[in-house]
């Protein structure tokens, strides 16, 4: 739909006093996106970060596990936090909560389509409730400094696709930025991502747009941004499989290369510092303890890997764990992945 952009020109995303070049934005995902990741992930090359979201509720109430959720590190560079509800004191509320976290901007969910979510009226469920959307997003506007963006799926099913009509009404409402997920809360992750609706969010509207959907590799993120002239793209579930995939986009967009994927030693130090990071931010106990579900993503197409994630899972001591990993590392150096 768009003409085709050459590798070295800049895409320029601005929200608020905030502006990146080449924007590619880390996705906010539970259990996943939290500070130690999204510290990798820009050490990598993410332009943006946003936290996992955190329920409002919560939030509102000073849950400790929620404000720990929403906490950032000057580190980590840009980065937003973003909240979910279905109340607009209560988000508003909590949006004035995490404003004390100094984020660069407050993000609002309206596309997870997690039955838990769903179930309690939050997330893409509001899809199906446009006015109670902007009730929401009125109120957090209302009650807070910070730039506010919103992110939303396509509409509730193939049948009841609503996001440009949506999108339109919230940027009235003064709307910093979209993020647009091309899939239904029907199609959950399934399914190929239209971008052909993305593109006719961005065609609609005057604020940034950013594109969230199959995004794999370099040659996808370029795809988008030509497909649908959106100002970011989003990367989310390819990054926990491979959070190097923001050092090869880059790479990428920027040049037309090709990185090659990390060899086994290069994984081995990646996971190290992962590690780091997490007993950094979250201690040695629950940092090595949050850290389990992140062997597969550096160590998983290594022969026997089965047999090695229950001997570090066995580790629960950071300096064994450490030691061993470094033991590991120069046993492995010459193997061959497994494909």
């Amino acid at each position: 739909m768009f003409s085709k952009r050459r590798f070295s020109e800049k895409r320029i995303l601005k929200i608020g006093e905030l502006r990146l070049e080449n924007a590619l934005v880390l996705a906010p995902m539970e259990g996943y996106s939290d500070l130690p990741f999204r510290i990798l992930c820009r050490r990598l090359g993410s332009s943006l970060g946003i936290t996992e979201f955190t329920n409002c509720h919560a939030l509102a109430t000073g849950g400790e596990g929620s404000l720990r959720k929403v906490a950032i590190a000057e580190e980590e560079g840009p980065v937003a936090c973003q909240i979910y509800g279905n109340e607009p004191r209560r988000m508003g509320q909590a949006a004035r909560v995490v404003e004390e976290s100094d984020p660069d901007f407050i993000d609002l969910n309206f596309g997870c389509p997690a039955r838990k979510i769903r179930s309690v009226g939050c997330g893409s469920q509001l899809m199906r409730d446009p006015d109670l959307i902007v009730d929401i997003v009125r109120e957090v506007i209302a009650s807070v400094e910070k730039p506010v963006t919103c992110k939303t799926r396509l509409g509730w099913d193939h049948d009841s696709i609503n996001v440009v009509e949506i999108c339109l009404r919230l940027q009235d409402l003064g709307v910093a930025a979209v993020t647009i997920h091309g899939r239904t809360r029907c199609q959950k992750y399934l399914g190929q991502a239209d971008w052909d609706w993305i593109a006719r969010v961005k065609e609609a509207l005057v604020i940034p747009v950013i594109g969230n959907g199959d995004i794999c590799s370099g040659e996808d993120a370029q795809r988008m941004f030509e497909h649908t002239g959106v100002d970011a793209v989003m990367i989310g579930r390819a990054s926990f499989r491979q959070p190097w995939i923001f050092r090869q986009a880059r790479a990428f967009l920027d040049k037309g290369e090709h990185l090659p994927d990390p060899s086994v030693s290069e994984r081995f130090d990646l996971l190290m510092e992962h590690l780091a990071l997490s007993v950094q931010y979250k201690g040695p106990v629950k940092g090595l303890r949050d850290m389990r579900k992140f062997y597969p993503t550096y160590l998983s197409e290594l022969p026997d890997f089965g047999v090695l994630r229950r001997e570090l899972v066995r580790l629960e001591e950071w300096a064994s764990l450490q030691d061993r990993l470094l033991q590991l590392r120069e046993q492995v150096a010459g193997v061959d992945l497994v494909s």
